[in-house]
């Protein structure tokens, strides 16, 4: 495993308390396997790392894109700390190196497995926090948002409600929204679809239009604006 003093450098942050930084990286598997070198996990710090993480988010939506109202930043939010993104910024600096797993964990591809990344970048971001404060944890969380939120404003994705959607419900639930057709009125040549957006079995939202693509993007839409008034957002 690469050392701690090689992780700091590819981190650009230097450690008053170097325990902090270790604890980030010691995942359950190996405080069951090693309960005399390694008391606690990373869990507790992945806790406060995911916090942490959503604040600064919030903050760099809130400051640096004015124009978005609080139902996009919601969404986009979401995407900027789920776990797919966090493990991209892991593997960036291939955090996964320096992760202490228990042997049956690495040998079935630990290092690589994007819960483990996720939740240890959440923990590193913690351990950044309390070792040298929230100014330095957010340079250090926002080398990574910029490009990511560059991506996920631009105008193609945000008009895309479908993406968006999606991304929202597997960042909260796990899941990918379904979509069906409820019902087609018109006659052939101007046929109107009206189609229905579900996950779980729990309905989201519908939409019509003149194709269904259209009708399941006006779903989505519906679905993103009673999503944002639930969580004390406003429709858009």
């Amino acid at each position: 495993m690469s050392t701690l003093a090689a992780l700091q450098e590819a981190l650009g942050v230097s450690f008053s308390d170097r325990s902090l930084l270790e604890q980030s990286l010691i995942h359950s598997s190996y405080v069951n396997e090693n309960p005399g070198l390694a008391r606690f996990s990373n869990e507790r710090l992945e806790f406060l790392g995911d916090a942490v993480l959503g604040l600064i988010a919030a903050e760099t939506l809130y400051r640096r894109s004015p124009a978005l109202t609080e139902g996009q930043m919601t969404r986009l939010r979401a995407v900027l700390v789920r776990r797919e993104t966090l493990a991209r910024f892991a593997q960036a600096i291939r955090l996964g190196n320096y992760l202490y797993l228990g042997k049956g964990e690495e040998a079935g591809g630990g290092r690589q497995r994007q819960a483990n990344l996720a939740g240890a970048f959440e923990a590193l971001t913690a351990a950044v926090y309390l070792d040298r404060g929230l100014d330095v944890v957010r340079d250090f969380i926002f080398k990574f948002l910029k490009p990511e939120l560059e991506r996920a404003v631009s105008p193609a994705v945000a008009a895309d409600y479908k993406s968006a959607l999606q991304e929202l419900i597997q960042a909260s639930e796990q899941q990918t929204p379904s979509y069906h057709v409820k019902e087609v009125t018109g006659p052939e040549h101007d046929r109107v679809f009206t189609v229905e957006v579900s996950v779980g079995g729990r309905m989201l939202g519908s939409g019509s239009g003149k194709s269904k693509k259209t009708a399941e993007e006006e779903a989505a839409r519906s679905a993103l604006a009673g999503l944002s008034e639930q969580q004390g957002g406003k429709p858009e």
